[in-house]
Parts: structure tokens; sequence; C-alpha cells
């Protein structure tokens, strides 16, 4: 075969000689295409260097980044700098490059695959280097992911053409159009299933491509091509040779297709899944690597916009805090004297008093490195995860010393241990016990202080309480009434209205009784959510009052439609209320009763209580008897009583208890406190026994049924007074306390509505917020030549005369 081929190659060498030789016109022809093929040549150079001029140009304006400076532009630009330069008489001193700016490369590097395989791209910081929008950090994944990309297309490339060179024929067409015509030079039959048909050299065919079809079974192929060669006649020695092939076919790579997919998936679950629990390439390797660091992060005070200018209320949690950061800062005024930082502190108190408040303000006025991390950020589904993250935080803590540490709601880890654990093993224990041991740890060089916030101390481990670890237990309490005074000031900072903030501050203090920072923080934008819906320029009074009707009661439900004999049960409800409240001399003082409904409610009375801390028995009867006028004036006007009062009858059974149970006010029960569970806690014993608590039982009867009978009688009297209220409640859906006083008169007792007299006698009418003497300059540092001040003891005495 491969002689034929040789010989049949040098005849046409032949040929070919000996026709240029002979035919001069076919050697013009020849000469006049090579010079063709040169001017083609020289259009493409043209083309090209057309192509690299229009490269060397400058970028259009605004696409500068993306464009890396060629070494000629550079060359250029840097000639011009030192022509500047020189020319002005200037130092030739590098400038200082603008942020994010990194140096460039100053070989000439080729733009055409912008910068994606330029080396060391993924060494670049984000945003750095030449500007890419592809490369900078992680821009070795993305060629990778781009190769692969591109191998797949050009092997799916490589398989559509190959499918593409193939012609499917059936096995008469190839009996009758090409066995029985002789130009069959061999057949290959490819893994069993399929023939490929070669045919002789030099055979023309109508469609180009590859011959083939399909057959059932090697064995019946073979005996209908030896039957089909014998119908034509040819000699069993000139049967078409049949050759036998095993090859990888793209039906077989596709069947392959969808485990390897399987596979990938499940690797790329794999590596998402460790990413995610390494927090996106944290130090520690491996799967469970990133999980065991901790997750405390460092609070820059720039990202920080609350200063302790902001936080109001509580003044004296407040110089708690500033003493702490000014130990941080100025160690040796406190050293001299021989006293040591407290180690740690604890924010309590109720929900939405500041404690978190104090922290950030604490973060963003603090020189010194503030870290912070939440409580549950400890308890993980893995074992060990928690004190791992402990140890690490105080490492953390430790290397950016001096600094303070920041636990928000501490009580998710720090409960007390035993007791009410089933299981055999507990992470939060094994956590608290880290925790301990870190706290407990430190000695006084570190420089490193705990602050925690938690609402919950009472369900804190006592070994977490105890001096050594958190040295100062702050109260931080709902503000009084001068507190909410400087808060409202605080939030009526930044809001637009005519009204004089000072006096605003002080009236609305007068009108929230009990409320917190954050109700006022609420009570505050609300008002301006009012005004705006209202379409007005500024915040007038009334809305800040509508705002705390808004919080106190909820929404104002007008498109809930009352039947008339509900409506007209509401108001003298209501009514009962009003009353029973008016003619009760320790009873708080009516602000506004309304019949329209809001939140749950169908109606509500807005009464002005005090700041008291101490309360008597016979304020608390009082009040039991105004909370139950609602219900007697339902028995006295309509003979029937209603679901209406059930909120009532909740809140004078919990007030009766108190007072037989906590407050010792029950001469039967004795001067006794039982501690009880907590709302919402599980009881499971009871401390006391049973006849004691039919005894307590016995006695809250009593005092109810005491409650409602003086509560009778007081409406019975005030009959007609009931029904005056009803009747305007039902004609105007709102009385104020000037209606009140128009229909009921005066209230027979002396009570107090002003700021100005609930702080009379209290020293002063703001709340004091002067500083310690060693805290005046808190959070500046003090150089050690710096003198202290002198004390008295320490002033120069004037010499004892001398007596002759």
């Amino acid at each position: 075969m491969a002689h034929r081929l040789i010989a049949s190659a040098r005849l046409m060498e032949r040929c070919l000689r000996s026709t240029l030789v002979g035919n001069p016109a076919i050697r013009r022809q020849l000469h006049h295409n090579l010079q063709l093929s040169r001017n083609s040549v020289g259009a493409l150079e043209e083309i090209l260097s057309a192509w690299r001029m229009f490269c060397e140009k400058p970028p259009p304006k605004g696409f500068e980044k993306y464009f890396r400076p060629s070494s000629g532009a550079k060359k250029a630009a840097m000639g011009e700098e030192g022509n500047k330069k020189h020319s002005d008489g200037k130092s030739d001193q590098p400038e200082k490059r603008q942020e994010g700016e990194t140096p460039r490369s100053t070989g000439q590097q080729s733009d055409w695959n912008f910068g994606m395989f330029s080396p060391n791209q993924s060494k670049q910081k984000r945003g750095g280097g030449s500007g890419r929008p592809i490369g900078g950090e992680g821009g070795d994944k993305e060629k990778w992911l781009l190769l692969g990309a591109l191998g797949t297309v050009a092997f799916l490339g490589a398989l559509a053409y190959m499918d593409m060179g193939y012609k499917e024929i059936g096995w008469k067409e190839f009996v009758n159009s090409y066995l029985a015509k002789g130009v069959v030079d061999k057949l290959e039959v490819v893994n069993k299933k399929w023939v490929r048909i070669r045919l002789t050299p030099g055979t023309s065919q109508e469609a180009p491509g590859v011959l083939w079809f399909n057959i059932g079974s090697v064995d019946s192929f073979e005996r209908n091509l030896e039957n089909a060669q014998a119908d034509l006649g040819v000699e069993p020695i000139n049967y078409v040779p049949v050759i036998y092939r095993t090859e990888v076919e793209a039906a077989s790579l596709t069947g392959l297709l969808p485990t390897l997919l399987i596979i990938g998936f499940l690797v790329f679950m794999m590596r998402r899944s460790a990413e995610m629990m390494g927090r996106g390439g944290r130090k520690g390797g491996g799967l469970f690597g990133g999980v065991m660091q901790s997750t405390a992060k460092l609070i820059n005070s720039n990202e920080i916009d609350v200063r302790f200018k902001d936080v109001a209320g509580c003044e004296e949690a407040k110089i708690e805090i500033m003493e702490f950061v000014n130990f941080l800062k100025n160690p040796q005024q406190y050293i001299d004297l021989g006293a040591k930082i407290p180690k740690g502190a604890i924010l309590t108190g109720p929900p939405g008093t500041g404690k978190t408040l104090l922290a950030k303000a604490t973060a963003g006025e603090a020189n010194v490195p503030f870290l912070t991390v939440s409580g549950s950020e400890f308890l993980e589904m893995f074992v060990g995860v928690g004190p791992s993250r402990v140890r690490d935080m105080f490492a953390m803590a430790r290397k950016h010393a001096p600094c303070i540490l920041f636990i928000d709601e501490i009580d998710a880890v720090g409960r007390k241990r035993g007791g009410k654990s089933f299981g055999g093993h507990s992470e939060q224990e094994n956590t608290l016990n880290q925790l301990l041991v870190e706290m407990d740890g430190f000695n006084t060089n570190t420089n490193v202080v705990v602050l925690a916030a938690t609402n919950r101390i009472d369900i804190l481990d006592k070994a977490l309480l105890r001096p050594g670890r958190f040295d100062r237990q702050i109260f931080v309490p709902a503000p009084d009434i001068k507190g909410r005074a400087s808060i409202f000031k605080v939030h009526l900072g930044p809001l637009k209205t005519n009204v004089d903030k000072t006096d605003l501050a002080r009236k609305m203090a007068a009108l929230t009784p009990g409320f917190t920072g954050a109700d006022i923080a609420n009570v505050c934008n609300e008002a301006a959510l009012i005004a705006a819906r209202d379409s007005n320029e500024s915040i007038i009074l009334k809305h800040f009052e509508q705002a705390i009707e808004r919080v106190i009661a909820g929404m104002e439900k007008k498109t809930n439609v009352l039947q008339p004999d509900e409506k007209k049960t509401v108001a003298y409800h209501e009514a009962g209320h009003a009353v029973a409240g008016w003619f009760l001399e320790h009873a708080d003082p009516l602000l506004k009763v309304s019949i329209i409904p809001r939140g749950k409610g169908l109606g509500y009375a807005q009464y002005l209580p005090k700041d008291q801390y101490l309360l008597s028995k016979e304020q608390l009867f009082d009040r039991m008897c105004m909370t139950l006028g609602g219900r007697v004036a339902e028995e006295l006007f309509f003979n029937r009583i209603t679901t209406g009062a059930q909120d009532d009858l909740k809140k004078i059974t919990d007030s009766a208890y108190a007072q037989v149970v906590r407050y010792g006010m029950n001469e039967k029960v004795g001067n006794v406190c039982f501690d009880t569970s907590q709302s919402g806690d599980p009881i499971f014993t009871k401390p006391y026994s049973e006849d004691t608590a039919q005894l307590i039982d016995a006695e809250v009867r009593d005092l109810i049924a005491r409650a409602h009978e003086r509560t009778t009688e007081l409406l019975k009297n005030k009959k007609e007074e009931v029904a005056k209220v009803a009747e305007r409640l039902l004609k105007n859906e709102i009385l104020s306390r000037d209606d009140m006083i128009e229909l009921l008169g005066p209230r027979p007792f002396k009570e107090k509505s002003t700021y100005e007299e609930f702080v009379e006698g209290t020293g002063s009418f703001e709340e004091d917020t002067s500083l310690p003497e060693s805290l005046k300059d808190w959070n500046k540092e003090k150089s050690a030549n710096t003198p202290p001040p002198p004390s008295p003891s320490d002033s120069p005495q004037k010499p004892a005369p001398v007596t002759p």
C-alpha cells in the first residue's frame, strides 16, 4: 500500500514538472499569483500597524482605569513630568499615591486579554493593581474557571464537528449504491454497534462525510454481508474486508455526564460548606477550621455615630463607663494611689433602658480598641466550638490590649449550671466554664476590661458575678421625670418643630411616666411620622400627644364598626373608670378617656401617674377600686356583665395576690414574702403548704370583694355623673381633662400635672450631669510630667501669728 502511494506521488511530481517547463503561460500565471499573495501580506501588515496605533492612543475619558499604559506612553509621561519639575525648580521626590492606587509594572504587556492572564494578578489587593475588572483577589480562581469553560466549549465543539462529518445510510442503500458498484474498500465495525464505510480512493460520492449504518448484532451483520456479496456474484476471495475497532464515542461520554455532575455537585457543596464554616477563608484550615474561631468584631470608632452626649437618663451608669475608659487611657493616675482597675462590669436593667446604647457610645468615643460579640454566638451545634471561640476571643483581646470587650446578652451563655440539664453533656456549661477561667486568668497588667449586658441577671451563674470577674454590677433603671426630659431633648434635636424644645421636653416627660429610652425614641419618631402623614411642615404638640396614645394603646381602628348597644356598653364602662378614679383620693389623675377602639381594646382611659417608688395599702386599694369601676358600671346600668372587664380582673387579681403573698399586707397570712416564679416560668412546687394556699386564696377573694363593694357604693352615689360622662362620650367619643372638669367639677383632691409640680422639692429642674474632677478630661491622655491639681491639704497656709 505504501509503495503504491509513493509511486503515485512521484508520477504526479513528474507530470507537474513537465507541465511547468513546457508551458510558459502557466509559469506566468503562477508568478502572478505569488505576487498577489505578497501584496495581500503587505495589506495585512498595514492593518496590524493601524491596530497598534489605535491601541497606543489614550483611552476614552472615563475608561482610563480599564487600560494598562504602554511603556512608550509611560516614558513620555515620565519625561513630561521630569521636564515640568525641572522647569519649576522643584525637588524630584515621588508624589504620594492616592488612596487605593498601587504601583504598576514597567514592562510592556499585551492588553488583548484585559489583564486576565497577567502574572501575580491574584496577589494584588482588590481594587488595586492594573485596575482590571477581572482579576485582583481570587484572580487565579477566575482564570481556571475561564480555562475550564473554554475547554468545555472546545470539547463540545469538537464532538459536534465530528458528528457533522458523518452521514447515516440504510442497509439497502449500502448494498445497492456502494457494495453493488464495487466502491467499498473496507468496513470498520466500531464497538460492535455500528459500521463505518471506507470507500475506494478516488471514488466520488453525492454527499460529503463518512458513511455509516447501525447493526443489530455482529453475527447477523456478517451473515447478511456474506449473503449480499454472494447474491452479487462476488468471489469469496474478493469479499470486502471487515475490521473490528473499539473507540471512545461521544455517546459513552454523555452517559458518564450525570455521574460527573453528581460528583462535581458534591465537591462544590463540600467546599462551599467549608467556606461558610470558615467565614470565607479564615485561619485554621480544614472543614472545621474556621468555625472554631471567635466571631468577635473589632469596632472602628469612626463607623459609630453614637457618643456619650447622645446617652441621657442614666448619668450614674455613664460615669461608671467613663471611669473604665479613663483607666485604660491614664492608668498611672490610679496606680499611684494603689488602685486596681475593675476587671469587668455587667449592665443590668429592664429592656430599652440604654444598656447596648451605652456600649455603642463607649465604642464611638473611647480611643482604645473595642471588641463586641453576642452571647448566642458561642453556642453552635458542634461540640467544643463554644470554648474554642471563648479562648480565641480573649486571645484577640490580649493582643489588642488595652481594650474593651463587650458581650451583649450574656445570659445566653452565662445561665446557672446544673440541675436542669437532662442530657449527659452540656455544651453551654462547658462554654461558661471556659469563660470563667479566661476572665479569672487576667492580671492587673493586661488592661482588658470586660463589659456585659443582660436583662435577666437573676438567671446568671453566681460564679460569673463574683468579684474578680464582674467586679461591678451597674443597674440601668427606667429614667425618672428628669431623665425622661433629658432623653426627649436628645431625640427632639433633629426634629423640625416650632415649639420650644426645652418646654416640650418637660411637658412630654410629665406625660410619659414609666417610659424607657426606647419608648421615648419611638414616641418622637411616631410624632414625625404622623406629621408627615398629615402633610404638615413642622411637628406640633398635638402630634406628640397622638404619638403617646399610639405607643400606649395602639393604632386607632376607625373602621371597626360597633353595634349601638355595644358602643353604649363601652361608653358606660369607661365612664365608670373615669368617675371612680375622679373621686378616689389615691387614684391617678385622669388625662383622657375615649371609646374609639385602639389595639385590642374597645376603649381606653389615659391616666397621669407620678413617679412613685413606695405604695401603701390604701393606695393599692384605691387603684383596685378604680380598676373595678367599669365592671360595676355595667352591673348598675345594664344589670348584666360582659367580657370587656377581662383585663381589669387580671390586674386586680395580680395586685391582690402581690399584697397577700409578696408585700405582707394581710393580717392573717402575716408579714411573709413567698418567692414565686416570674411570669411565664414553669411552676413545679409552691413555697408554702396547702393550708396556707387555701388561706391566701380566701384572703384574696375577700380583698377583691371589699374593693367591689366599695366601688359599687361610690358609683351608686355618683350615678348621675356616670350617666353624664357616658352620654358625652357617646356624642364626642373622646373626653379630655377639661371636659371632665366641666362635667364633674374640679377634683376634690390635690394633684400634680405639670413638670414643675412633679420636680418640686428635688433640688433642681434639670438632671445633674456634672462629672467628677478626675473625669473632666476623661478621654484625653495625660502626660507624665503634668502636675496633678493641688488638693486642699497641699495649699499654702499662712503662718500662725506669734504672740509675744
